[in-house]
């Protein structure tokens, strides 16, 4: 992933203060040009002086990190409001107060409606930005999308300790006790889950041979968001990077995806920890070019990813 162009939306809150500091980080390591954008909740009134703090903030950005910033001209008061600037970065950092009131019961809380519509990584900074970051979580879900998951992943920080983190589900194993199917056979399930998620793993670390030495795996049973915050406090992981499915917002409100659940319990249990959620079908920015000027080669698709054993996967498709 490369990071041309990042957006950083601020309410002026401490977590606004963080997401700034944490983009022009990632601005001054990358060569971004840095985006600033102020966001107002409808419930929650702008400051008087909102645009001219903005463009405060991105003269001394600039000056302090040596990076380009550029203030919005306007204020953004809904999610629609964000999205252009929002669908021609590379990376949105993301820092505002969690709102409250039934908008954000329905629809999930604002930054969750960007990540939905936008389709763009967004980075949640809830935690002071003094270096780059040094240990990531990455929490996969063994699919082939889980690749490009760890490639922007690293792209943040090559010289980060990654741990890849798979937290397998139990639910099918209620599936199976209700059937009343024998504690032998449960325990050969778990057995094959875990045995195929751990050949997964090494087929994931072993694609970066040179960073084999940072590059770790570890594998939980239970619920995949609740794992993940507990495995980001014992390893002391700075930052958690989780993928997300495309889904509507009903399908949420019912449901809720892994990253939405992930940001909704950091945000009650208190885990100030920093979240980057990657849309599995983000494209990069589209971008002008000039005429004459050489077009940008994309790269390929990273080859099949091999299939798990038939008994395994006729476990997943009776779930």
């Amino acid at each position: 992933m490369t990071h041309r162009s990042i957006l950083a939306v601020t309410d002026f809150s401490m977590e606004g203060h963080h997401a700034l500091n944490r983009a022009a980080l990632l601005s001054a390591e990358h060569g971004s040009v840095l985006h600033l954008a102020c966001f107002s909740d409808a419930a929650e009134a702008p400051p008087a002086d909102a645009l001219i703090r903005l463009a405060r903030h991105a003269q001394q950005l600039s000056q302090k990190h040596g990076v380009v910033a550029r203030a919005a001209s306007d204020l953004a008061h809904k999610v629609d409001d964000l999205l252009p600037a929002a669908s021609a970065a590379d990376l949105v950092v993301w820092g505002t107060a969690p709102a409250s009131g039934l908008r954000s019961l329905i629809f999930g809380q604002p930054v969750e409606e960007l990540i939905r519509r936008a389709q763009r990584p967004v980075l949640v900074a809830r935690n002071g930005a003094t270096r780059p970051y040094r240990s990531l979580l990455v929490a996969v879900d063994l699919s082939g999308a889980s690749r490009a998951l760890v490639d922007a992943s690293l792209s943040l920080n090559k010289a980060a300790r990654v741990e890849l983190f798979h937290a397998i589900s139990t639910a099918n194993e209620g599936k199976l006790r209700y059937a009343e199917v024998s504690d032998h056979a449960i325990r050969a399930y778990r057995e094959q889950c875990r045995r195929h998620a751990r050949d997964r793993l090494f087929w994931l670390t072993d694609s970066y041979d040179a960073r084999r030495n940072r590059v770790q795996s570890t594998i939980a049973h239970g619920d995949a968001a609740r794992q993940a915050l507990v495995q980001q406090q014992r390893s002391g992981a700075e930052l958690i990077v989780v993928g997300k499915h495309s889904a509507s917002t009903f399908s949420e409100f019912l449901f809720g995806s892994v990253a939405s659940r992930l940001l909704n319990m950091s945000d009650v249990d208190g885990a100030r920890t920093d979240i980057l959620v990657v849309p599995r079908d983000w494209r990069p920015a589209a971008r002008r070019v000039r005429a004459g000027a050489p077009q940008i080669p994309t790269g390929s698709s990273p080859g099949p990813v091999p299939r798990p054993s038939s008994a395994a996967a006729a476990f997943r498709r009776a779930a």
